[in-house]
């Protein structure tokens, strides 16, 4: 069969792979520590899950708006306004399955032969994926580790040419748990103004996930630039509910219309019941929040100085997420290299870093959503491999 020529450009999600293999190794007997994947490893709180069971016994069975429910817009609106100070309009908010169709369907926008869209490295894969098989030009954004990773607003600026029609940041950041200090966005938005054309896509998918007093710096804070800000959010990592789907964006009034239309023509609606349970995730107890962060923050402190203690490793403490991104370089070592070494040899499975962009090159990610006893032994293992 003959495919489209841009189905050669789609990557993909080494995290997956990773997983795969070590689900294969533990079929075959093996005893591995995963502490690659990307997902909290606590349970959906309890009402969140009774508000889906009800919503399904109510007879919330059928179609929804391709939006998403007026009350769980609503519900995200309020919430917006609670955490982040931002205020929203319910009619600017769009429900996903899950966090990736608002990249898409923003990347969809805007990336075409000809023009560029600058992205996070290291960052999620799939930013860099999904602009190459729009066509247009991927430009990485260095996060470095010698700025905690976060991004420099000068280098975006000196970046942006006549070419460019999107620029992606996330913080806190996927792999890294890097966080941008309020100074260098407010230098951002304030040198957008003479790049008016240019859009902002907003990965604020982790901006519950700070530690140390860090407060999250949502772009929606910054009115200027809402006119053509996209905003990405969603349940999957603050509320343990990678496995239901369910994320929420908000757009710009010129673009809503636009992104409800691809909607329809991609996924139809969030299923109802999913829906339900994100409006009790909201507006219900955040006890299940607060304990789960107390306890990822335990162990942010415990992985990072068992780290340092390998040799060849520097690892920075990450100031948001569940992941730590250490340097590798010393260990004489590629993050290929010493990722297959560990899954294979000594039963740990991680990503290397090149995985999430060329600046990734020599670090690896690992991810600390596991039991404070399998981290301690996994880094253990890895130690022993040295």
């Amino acid at each position: 069969m003959d495919l489209t020529e841009n189905m050669n450009s789609l990557g993909t999600e080494t995290a997956f792979e990773v997983l795969a293999r070590a689900e294969q190794l533990m079929a075959e007997g093996r005893d591995i520590i995963n502490l690659g994947i990307g997902q909290p490893d606590f349970r959906t709180p309890d009402h969140v899950v009774e508000a889906a069971v009800k919503a399904l016994r109510d007879g919330h069975h059928g179609y929804t708006p391709a939006q998403g429910i007026l009350p769980l817009r609503e519900a995200v609106a309020e919430d917006l306004h609670a955490h982040h100070g931002a205020t929203v309009s319910p009619a600017n908010i769009a429900i996903m399955p899950g966090g990736k169709p608002t990249m898409f369907f923003a990347i969809l926008m805007f990336g075409e032969p000809g023009f560029e869209i600058m992205y996070p490295d290291p960052g999620f894969p799939i930013y860099r994926s999904m602009i190459e098989f729009t066509g247009a030009t991927p430009v990485p954004i260095a996060l470095r580790m010698e700025n905690n990773f976060a991004f420099s607003a000068d280098e975006v600026l000196e970046n942006i040419s006549d070419k460019t029609r999107l620029i992606i940041v996330n913080s806190p950041g996927n792999p890294t748990g890097g966080v941008t200090p309020k100074e260098e966005v407010d230098k951002l938005v304030s040198g957008l103004a003479d790049w008016p054309e240019v859009a902002i896509m907003s990965d604020e998918i982790y901006s519950r996930m700070l530690y140390d007093g860090l407060e999250h710096v949502s772009f929606l804070n910054y009115p200027e630039i809402r006119d053509r800000l996209i905003v990405l959010n969603g349940w999957s990592k603050t509320y343990a509910m990678t496995g239901w789907r369910l994320g929420f964006s908000v757009w710009p009034d010129s673009l809503i219309e636009k992104v409800v239309r691809l909607s329809v023509n991609n996924h139809s609606c969030v299923n109802a019941a999913t829906q339900f349970a994100g409006i009790a995730a909201l507006t219900g107890t955040q006890d299940a929040v607060d304990a789960m962060m107390m306890e990822f923050d335990a162990r942010r402190r415990m992985i990072v100085p068992l780290l340092n203690e390998i040799p060849g490793f520097r690892c920075l403490e990450p100031g948001g997420a569940f992941y730590v991104f250490p340097n590798i370089e010393e260990t004489g070592r590629t993050g290929k290299e010493l990722q297959t070494e560990m899954l294979e040899v000594a039963g740990v499975a991680a990503v290397p870093g090149n995985s999430f962009g060329i600046y990734g090159d020599g670090f690896v990610r690992f991810s600390y959503a596991n039991s404070t006893e399998k981290i301690r032994e996994a880094i253990q293992r890895v130690g022993n491999l040295f």
